[in-house]
């Protein structure tokens, strides 16, 4: 490919406390028919990136304070004046083998395109947890692209996004969203949506575990599940529809769920945490950023 038809493209993950499953994700990496011109890796101490230049070997490792929105911040001011893209996967995000190659065809067809996202082919974080082994062999059937049409969206799923740089050279997520900064990518791609056009394609595959280790407490999850949705609102980075039904729905599976033991899911914990928030929220004291403080 000539370097008129090119582009730099870089990745990011942000982790914390996924060291394994990280460098297993990173070795897979090597598959890609089109390698990234580079690879960041923002963990919040040495634990969390063990391994990794083992795995990636040249891969670039920073630290940053604890929290998605804020590494994954350290990892775009990093690398945006290298970039023409960046790709944003999370460290349980397997990723097709041509997925780099066609995010790259697609942003050089259409340049109005600032963002892309795609349909997964397993997403274990709205359902049980996928092990390693057995998304590796979904990527490997023959005719894996899924039978979703490719269409245009406001919103890029955070496991997998690709944003142009170029259009929003300023644009990062917001750092009031803490920790595991439930719905961020809601946020930050809602405000990129506004400067083009974004995608979800057929084309871009992969699968996200859901690996539940690394993740915060059900008490701060379910504070976050009311208190980021409202935050949002506030902002109008999220539609009263959608926002207003994800906390109805959210609270009402903690409620139903709490009954009975979940091995994975602290539903009780989760409940506990909406509850504060509802608290907070009749006390005109609601804050995404109390999590850090419970």
């Amino acid at each position: 490919m000539s370097e008129a038809n090119r582009l730099n493209i870089y990745l990011a993950i942000a982790t914390i406390g996924r060291a394994k499953i990280l460098c297993k994700v990173l070795e897979r990496l090597a598959l890609q028919t089109r390698r990234p011109d580079g690879i960041v890796v923002v963990g919040t101490n040495a634990a969390d990136t063990e391994g990794v230049n083992r795995a990636m070997p040249g891969a670039e490792v920073l630290t940053s304070l604890k929290g998605l929105c804020r590494q994954r911040n350290v990892a775009l001011t990093h690398i945006a004046r290298r970039a023409d893209v960046v790709i944003f996967i999370d460290d349980d995000f397997l990723a097709a083998n041509d997925y780099i190659e066609q995010v790259e065809r697609f942003m050089l067809a259409d340049p109005g395109l600032v963002g892309l996202t795609g349909h997964l082919l397993g997403d274990g974080a709205h359902a049980s947890e996928i092990m390693f082994d057995v998304a590796a062999r979904m990527l490997t059937v023959p005719g894996r692209v899924t039978a979703r049409a490719s269409h245009d969206t406001n919103w890029l799923y955070g496991c997998n996004m690709a944003i142009r740089v170029a259009a929003a050279p300023d644009l990062r997520f917001d750092e009031r969203l803490p920790l595991y900064g439930w719905q961020e990518d809601v946020d930050f791609s809602n405000r990129l949506g506004r400067l083009g056009r974004m995608m979800r394609m057929q084309e871009l595959t992969g699968v996200h575990l859901g690996t539940r280790s690394g993740r915060i407490s059900g008490v701060r999850f379910g504070y976050s599940q009311v208190a980021n949705i409202l935050y949002l609102r506030r902002k109008q980075t999220i539609g009263a529809r959608h926002g207003f039904g994800l906390m109805a729905r959210n609270i009402g599976s903690n409620l139903a769920r709490s009954l009975w033991s979940e091995p994975d899911i602290d539903r009780r914990g989760r409940l506990a945490g909406n509850a504060l928030g509802l608290m907070d929220l009749l006390r005109g004291r609601i804050d995404p950023g109390r999590v850090e403080r419970l």
